[in-house]
């Protein structure tokens, strides 16, 4: 089950909440004391920094797999979301022991030096998003950046990253996606398990398993394999996109209310699901739509916990950055600090590496 710690910065006493939902989170992911050490640091002063800049926000703490879809080591992910009012000099606030209104003096450059990766979005006037994962000291590769899933025989590179928030701070989500990486072909899935809690997280879990086992399929056929997966649990609305690096082609095919839209150029395209819920009621016909893969594109799957006219993201910086920091990102602008999320929501953002970006 997709276990999240969304935890609400308001207030001073919920400080300590992130300290231990880091902690939980690198249990569960098993790392060390020392890395578990880092990820409770970095928690506390991401979580210090909303109420000091924003006046409160919310922290998602989660044990996330490998970006690239080449390992299941987990680790931990912070994500930090706040309406406040934003930077204005971005690459100041980077720098080590860097504060201005007297945090713990780690700062946001310590925090981007104890992760793996760190990415950071900030806009005057519509707040910030900093993301931070922390993993096992001999699995970390570059601290200054996303990792991708990267080959040296491949013609491309591309990351994947996501974020998911319980309906009502629930302890698991219904929904779960995951990215699975066979040779030059990546699976990206995202399932919405039908309903709340452990049972539609039990749907969602079992689909997560059954990519791992069959990401070789193609899209449709996969969905099929689902749907016998699934049999016995409440069923899951479920979109899969497989990308061909060395073709340079996408094809995607879904069952049930999962969103998908691919950026093309300046434009996004919707990439149509067919009505149905997998393990419960399968289309007879599972068409699959099919497009280039370049340098300049983005896809975005999500669930429907995410408002059907959400707006795409237009600010270009987000095209280059890590993809479960666009995730968030999205989820935080289709929404408000008073209107909360009307169910579980997962987003997952598939994307170029900035190397390959022209």
């Amino acid at each position: 089950m997709t276990r999240v710690w969304d935890v609400p910065v308001h207030d001073s006493t919920r400080v300590r909440d992130a300290r231990v939902a880091a902690e939980d989170a690198a249990a569960l992911a098993g790392l060390d004391g020392p890395r578990t050490a880092d990820a409770a640091l970095v928690a506390t002063e991401l979580a210090t920094n909303l109420l000091k800049h924003a006046r409160g926000g919310q922290l998602l703490v989660e044990a996330v797999a490998a970006p690239g879809g080449r390992s299941e080591a987990l680790l931990v992910q912070i994500v930090a979301v706040d309406h406040g009012p934003g930077m204005s000099d971005v690459p100041a606030a980077l720098g080590d022991g860097f504060s201005t209104a007297g945090s713990l003096g780690a700062g946001l450059g310590t925090c981007r030096r104890l992760s793996d990766d760190f990415d950071l979005h900030s806009v005057p006037g519509r707040g910030t998003v900093a993301l931070a994962r922390i993993g096992h000291a001999a699995v970390s590769t570059d601290r200054h950046g996303p990792a991708d899933a990267s080959s040296p025989h491949s013609p491309a590179t591309v990351r994947a990253g996501g974020v998911n928030i319980p309906f009502r701070g629930g302890d698991c989500s219904g929904d779960a996606w995951t990215c699975v990486r066979d040779g030059d072909l990546l699976t990206l899935m995202m399932a919405d398990g039908l309903g709340h809690g452990p049972e539609a997280a039990r749907a969602s879990a079992a689909a997560v398993a059954e990519v791992r086992r069959s990401a070789h399929l193609p899209p449709a056929e996969l969905l099929r394999r689902l749907d016998g997966a699934l049999r016995g649990t409440r069923g899951a609305a479920i979109g899969v996109a497989r990308l061909d690096l060395r073709a340079g082609r996408l094809r995607f095919a879904g069952i049930g209310n999962i969103g998908a839209r691919l950026r093309e150029g300046d434009s996004w395209r919707h990439l149509v699901s067919r009505p149905g819920i997998v393990g419960v009621h399968r289309p007879t016909t599972l068409p699959e739509t099919e497009a280039d893969w370049a340098a300049d594109r983005l896809l975005v799957l999500h669930s429907d916990g995410l408002p059907s006219h959400w707006t795409p993201p237009a600010d270009h910086r987000l095209l280059s950055a890590d993809p479960a920091l666009t995730a968030a990102v999205t989820v935080r602008d289709a929404g408000s600090s008073a209107r909360p999320v009307r169910d579980d929501t997962a987003v997952a953002v598939l994307s170029p590496s900035p190397s390959d970006r022209p």
